[in-house]
Parts: C-alpha cells; structure tokens; sequence
C-alpha cells in the first residue's frame, strides 16, 4: 500500500507523546504532521521543530541500533514526518484523517486545543485524546460534534509498547471507535476498548503494584533490588505469558479468595479485601481451568493443549532472559 492510501495522521501537541505517535504512524508508512499549537516568534519555532524532528530522528537512529530495522530505513521514514507550526496548524489538521491531541495536562490547555481541533478539523476526522488522566466523557463537550471524539492512552515508550488503550465517551459514535481500533491494529498495535473511568486499565494496575512495592521497602521486607529481582524473575515473567484474569483462573479463584483473607487477617489491613465477584465466582463454582469456567470461559477447549501452549511461551521467554537451563544427565 503506498502512502498516499493511508490515513494521514496529524498529531497536536510537540511534546514527547506527539514524538513518540509520530515514530510510530509514520513506521507503519504514515504520513505524520507534528503540529506545534503554542504561538511562537520566529526563532523559537524554529528550535522547537528542530528539537523535535532531531529527537525523532534520534530515535529511529536508536530503534536501528537494536535490531528494529536496518539503518537504510531511518530517512525514508523520516521523510513521512513533517513539522508545522501554530501558524500552519490550520492547514495541516484540515488534512488530516486522525488527530491526536497530546497538549499539557491542564483543562486550560485542552479546552483551547480542542476549540481548535474542532474550527479546522475535517467534519469526518477522529479527534483522540492522549490524557492518562482525563475522561472522555468530561473532554466530550470541548470538541464539536462531539460524536467523534475518543481517548486513546499510548503507554510510554509509544514506539514500543503494542497496547493503547481506547475510551470512548457516551456520547462516541461506536463507527468511530471501530475505525480507531482498526487504524491502531493496522500498524501493529493491541488496543483495548474500556469504559471511561478514572486510571482505565493500565494505570490502576500498575499503581497498586508500585505501591505496595514501595510499601514493602518501607516496612524493611526486603530490599529495592531484591524486590525489583522478584518482579522481573517471578511476578511480571508470569504475566508476560498470561493476561491478570486469566493467571487466576490458571491457579484457581478459590486460591485467591484464601489467599486474601489470610493476608487481610495477617497484616491487619482492608487492601486484600477480595471484591465480591471473587466470592461470588467461587461460590458458583467458576474457579478456573479446574471447573473450565472462571473469568474466561474454557469450555470445549482443549485445556492440555493450552496448558502447554502457555508452558512453551514461558520456556520461550525463559530463553529470553537467559535463565533456562538444560538438564543435568
């Protein structure tokens, strides 16, 4: 497919997400307008685009130097980058197909953008907030028709994280979010569709991982390394493989359930408390892989065959990490 048949992306805002959603569109053989939307003087402007195409071309650089790609790639993609300035904004987001707006997070700062997204935006254009903060629900009203508006939430590094994740608002028309999730699946990305809700998936995860992470070396458990060693070797190699839900089903929920009543009682604290489906999965008898109903549904699945599906992709990343062993005969 030639470039000219892919959507041409602009993306508002020339900070490190913009940066970083250019690299990636214009990977996939994108055209890509980095958009400056803050009024600048002459000189100013020019060291800002230059700040930026120097910073993405340092990447692609770094990208080549990993083994992403040949280094004979880093000028034709970055060739698919242009820059404009809050002067040219008007034209370059009249061009594009999908816009993403990845100004500072300050409801100031949105509210203008979008005032001014929406002013020059082509009317079928997908207008996409990268806040990890904000809801769409209450950025909506800022874009006009508000129908097209959506967050996307790219986790850092956007280059090389696959998973975006993708809220629509209630007032999204579901074409729109079809199209952004088809968009982002064209060029290698994994989106996931979630409610608009405060942290979506990601960070509400990951906040109570390192919290209780920095918990643990406060109250002398163990040390930064020894417990960073831990996350690395036992709990994140676990979830590389298999997906929070489907690892309590792999285990079994009446394990967890347990799990956390001993720990609630043994630490004298309301965090392990498990939610109500827990009890009410275990109580139904939707434990897991063992009753081939959990969070997931196994039935009519060859569960020997999965089992050793996941098994090779933990010896796979064991090998990774160099970590496997062969047997000693």
């Amino acid at each position: 497919m030639a470039d000219a048949d892919r959507e041409t992306i602009a993306a508002a805002g020339a900070g490190r997400m913009g940066r970083g959603i250019a690299v990636v569109f214009a990977y996939a053989g994108h055209r890509v307008t980095l958009v400056d939307l803050k009024a600048r003087d002459g000189a100013d402007a020019e060291r800002v685009r230059d700040d930026a195409l120097g910073e993405i071309r340092q990447t692609l650089t770094m990208l080549a130097g990993i083994g992403m790609m040949g280094e004979e790639a880093i000028e034709p993609i970055l060739s698919r980058v242009a820059f404009a300035t809050a002067d040219q904004a008007p034209a370059a987001l009249a061009r594009a197909d999908v816009i993403f707006e990845g100004v500072p997070e300050t409801i100031e700062a949105k509210q203008d953008a979008f005032a001014l997204l929406s002013a020059h935006a082509r009317a079928d254009a997908i207008i996409a907030s990268t806040t990890s903060t904000m809801l769409s629900d209450e950025l909506q009203g800022f874009v006009t028709p508000p129908e097209r508006f959506l967050n996307a939430h790219w986790l850092n590094p956007a280059f090389l994280v696959p998973l975006v994740e993708i809220s629509p608002g209630a007032k999204t028309d579901r074409d729109v979010t079809q199209r952004l999730v088809d968009l982002l699946e064209g060029i290698g990305k994994v989106p996931v569709v979630c409610k608009a809700s405060p942290g979506f998936i990601v960070p509400r995860l990951q906040a109570l991982c390192m919290n209780e992470a920095a918990r643990l070396v406060e109250e002398g458990v163990a040390s930064a390394e020894e417990i960073d060693k831990a996350t690395r070797f036992g709990f994140g190699f676990r979830f590389a493989v298999l997906g929070v839900l489907e690892f309590i089903d792999w285990g079994g929920g009446d394990i967890l359930y347990h799990a956390d009543r001993y720990m609630t009682q043994a630490l004298g604290t309301d965090r392990y408390v498990a939610p109500k489906i827990v009890e009410d999965n275990m109580q139904a008898g939707r434990i897991g892989l063992k009753t081939r109903e959990g969070f997931l549904d196994y039935s009519g699945m060859d569960v020997g065959a999965y089992q050793r599906d996941r098994l090779a992709a933990f010896v796979g990343l064991l090998r990774h990490m160099g970590a496997a062993r062969p047997p000693i005969l």
